[in-house]
């Protein structure tokens, strides 16, 4: 009697032959397997993750788990600290920055080894590391024929196929969230010709083993950075065949003849912290997974994960015109080397929404400098959450995007923040409220950073802060707004408590301070990160203290609280326009010494933050486009994805697209070191270069196309308000606007055709188009087409 595995299920489900998806243009795809991880395509479902390679003879899964980090809980803050601010300050006041930041240095870092500086592995801090590699070797299979391998984005679902020796073969995969696991199936055209040996492999910390007769398991814990034991985690593989044998030992899985297999891929970890599964036992939490999804049958998983994709993903449509037939990695050369190709910015726009999707759920973690996605052991900046651009940057297409709850990852992130962060405002400032300075993990670090130039950026949480406030202006869901206001309230207190008076002109400023990550020269020479009042820290603060003045108004609380912040607010240093034309970076005007320099922080005020518009305050806007022309267009990757959203803000949409070309333009699979300044673009995956791969850059290059045809800010919805003319006709839907409207559009010769809007809230719409405007009357779910001929001067 033929022994039944417990999958057996799940091949009886499955079909005999894959039906290739739809041609919508959604497909990132390879005529070759991956010889880098570059070139490799990602799923997730927000917690589990795969790199899928497609090799012939020997196919490399690198798997991850987003909650496994090592290292573990710390007091990075240093005793006694606040005892110097005064002296720091003293020197700040008299103009000696370089004197204020040798002895902040000294004294007003964090304790300890910090981040490793960026290298946290072994240390307390920690870094993100990767799960597991899953190894395939395949017999008989060379030299293919006919070889595709693709990511369809409109099922989240890889796919690819060859001929090998006269015989058909596919793979598919795709990473379920109802079922918490990662599927891939396996088939062969020829009865008895699929056979492959699979194992579990990682370089340390893990031991592989066989469960089971059909299963393999791996099974670790990493460091805590204290000398002990840290995370624990576990993966698992269980098996299942059509035709054939199917055996598991010694760690390694035998597939011999079969017609078909399925591989059910589950994994967890002990994680205790914020968010995520909190699984006490990460071996039995994976064995459960895959016990709960072997009992269905895989076209039903492949059912339900498509549904749970499709809810989020297909809220919104973009066609730019059409695109071409290439494989990608061709695709992009030939749009770098000058071909038009405007369905390969509805791709990239989309592909930003997908890896949103699949990296960001409710009830998990944020997503990270990679995502979801690594395979090292040491990731680039330990693959943490950098809070001067670079999480929130990961944010920044959810609201527009129709993906508002996939924020919620963040939000649990920000308030985790608030305990340890209310101990390190008392050390260093002696303040009230919470604080944050420019870089987190999962263990809830708060400290400063190990370096003087870069981690006395104390402004992280208000940036933060306005993710809280934006989603309350898209949602208005008051029960959110209830439950955030006590963060906002205290990070308010903090930078109520933390701003001092310059001598100059008597103005409210934060002090110590970065301007993140750059330097200036002082009057004397010498080079310095340590300032008061930087233009980023005095816009982030008029942003949160007016979201906590109407927060608390809406709900009715705090007016004396109100009242102080109203006076500080007004008092903070303004924007100011320099000698040379230019949005002044600092108080003073000093000279840059990296001109180029990659962070163009002290344009906040125009994106995301909008205190800078060309129709309320036009002479700012002149003067952040001068700074940004100084600032030139060449950068790292997230770099390029901010300034394009200033461009598209500023109404230059051809500018804006010049630089999508550069964040789109081919990097090559060997651009995976460390380039500050101006290595940016796209690697053949479409993956973010800064380089090396950092994921911020796609989810900012999104949201900047989204903000080309769509801008929301200040109370009025703008209609193409910076539409290139590489994209003379479109169409989209779905898009969302501040005050919940949904909009659709089309144009043609770049002019509107028609808009529609869906309230799903109700109320007056203000509209803007090419100069003029319209007030649109909604009701609760309405769909209203817009008058284009009764938009007024």
């Amino acid at each position: 009697m033929k022994r039944r595995t417990a999958l057996q299920a799940i091949v009886a489900g499955a079909t005999n032959s894959f039906a290739a998806p739809a041609d919508t243009g959604l497909s990132i795809w390879f005529d070759a397997p991956a010889a880098h991880f570059s070139q490799s395509l990602p799923i997730g479902n927000g917690r589990l993750g795969a790199m899928l390679f497609g090799g012939v003879a020997e196919e490399r899964i690198v798997l991850n788990e987003i909650s496994l980090w090592s290292g573990s809980p710390q007091d990075a803050d240093r005793p006694g600290a606040a005892k110097v601010l005064p002296e720091i300050r003293r020197l700040l006041l008299e103009g000696r920055n370089a004197e204020a930041e040798k002895l902040l240095a000294a004294n007003f870092i964090c304790q300890g080894a910090g981040s490793g500086h960026g290298k946290g592995k072994d240390v307390p801090y920690g870094c993100y590391q990767i799960l597991a590699n899953l190894v395939l070797k395949f017999e008989g299979q060379s030299q293919p024929r006919g070889y595709r391998r693709e990511l369809d984005l409109s099922r989240a679902v890889a796919r690819m196929e060859y001929e090998s020796n006269g015989v058909k073969y596919t793979r598919e995969a795709f990473a379920s969230a109802p079922d918490q696991a990662i599927l891939f199936r396996l088939t062969s055209s020829r009865k008895g010709a699929l056979s492959f040996e699979a194992r579990l492999e990682r370089p340390e910390n893990a031991t592989s083993v066989s469960v089971g007769t059909f299963g393999l398991q791996l099974a670790g814990q990493l460091s805590d950075g204290k000398g002990g034991g840290g995370m624990k985690f576990a993966a698992r593989v269980t098996a299942a065949t059509r035709g054939g044998s199917l055996t598991s030992s010694n760690g390694v899985l035998k597939v011999q003849g079969a017609d078909e297999a399925v591989l059910l891929i589950t994994a967890a970890t002990n994680y205790q912290g914020f968010a995520g599964r909190r699984s006490k036992d990460a071996e039995a939490a994976a064995a459960a997974d895959a016990q709960a999804a072997s009992t269905k049958r895989y076209a039903g998983l492949l059912a339900a994960h498509i549904a749970d994709y499709k809810s989020y993903f297909d809220r919104v449509t973009l066609d730019l015109g059409p695109g071409s037939p290439l494989a990608t990695p061709a695709r992009l050369k030939a749009a770098a080397a000058g071909t038009p190709d405007p369905g390969l910015a509805a791709l990239y726009y989309q592909y930003g929404r997908y890896l949103l999707i699949s990296s960001s759920r409710p009830g998990g973690l944020p997503a990270n400098l990679q995502g979801l996605w690594a395979e090292e052991l040491q990731t680039p900046w330990n693959a943490d959450y950098h809070l001067d651009i670079n999480v929130q940057m990961n944010y920044w297409p959810a609201g527009s995007g129709g993906l508002s709850e996939l924020q919620t990852p963040l939000f649990a992130l920000i308030e985790s923040l608030v305990g340890p962060g209310t101990k390190t405002a008392q050390t260093y400032y002696n303040a009230r409220g919470w604080v944050a300075h420019v870089i987190t993990n999962v263990w809830g670090y708060t400290s400063p950073g190990e370096g003087a130039s870069w981690g006395a950026t104390t402004t992280g949480s208000a940036w933060l802060c306005q993710h809280i406030w934006d989603h309350w202006l898209y949602t208005h869901d008051r029960k959110f707004l209830e439950r955030a206001y006590p963060v906002l309230k205290g990070s308010s207190l903090f930078y109520s408590d933390l701003l001092i008076e310059e001598p100059s002109h008597k103005w409210l400023v934060t002090a110590p301070a970065n301007s993140p990550e750059n330097s200036f020269r002082t009057k004397d020479g010498a080079r310095a990160s340590v300032c008061m009042g930087p233009t980023v820290d005095m816009q982030l603060l008029r942003y949160l203290f007016d979201a906590t003045i109407q927060a608390a108004t809406l709900l009715g609380i705090d007016p004396e609280f109100r009242d102080e912040l109203s006076y500080k607010k007004e008092r903070l240093a303004p924007n100011r326009v320099g000698p040379d034309g230019r949005l002044m970076e600092w108080l003073e005007p000093y000279e840059e010494p990296e001109p180029h320099h990659r962070h163009v922080s002290h344009m906040w005020g125009v994106y995301p933050g909008s205190e800078i518009t060309l129709e309320d305050t036009p002479e700012l806007a002149a003067a952040a486009r001068k700074a940004l022309e100084g600032r030139g267009d060449l950068s790292t990757g997230w770099s390029l994805a901010h300034k394009m959203n200033i461009w598209a803000r500023l109404g230059d949409g051809d500018r804006a697209h010049k630089l999508l070309g550069l964040l789109l333009a081919p990097v090559g699979v060997k651009s995976t070191g460390f380039n500050m300044t101006n290595g940016g673009g796209s690697y053949d995956n479409l993956f973010d270069a800064h380089p090396p791969f950092q994921i911020d850059g796609n989810f900012g290059g999104a949201a900047a196309i989204a903000e080309m045809l769509l801008q929301s800010h200040n109370g009025v919805v703008r209609l193409l308000p910076a539409l290139p003319a590489a994209w003379p006709s479109g169409r989209v839907t779905g898009l969302c606007a501040r005050g919940g409207f949904v909009l659709d559009l089309e144009w043609r010769n770049g002019a509107l055709t028609q808009a529609y809007v869906r309230s799903q809230l109700g109320g007056t719409l203000q509209l803007a188009y090419r100069g003029k405007k319209q007030e649109v009357e909604t009701k609760k779910a309405d769909r209203v087409r817009i008058a284009l001929d009764r938009f007024t001067a």
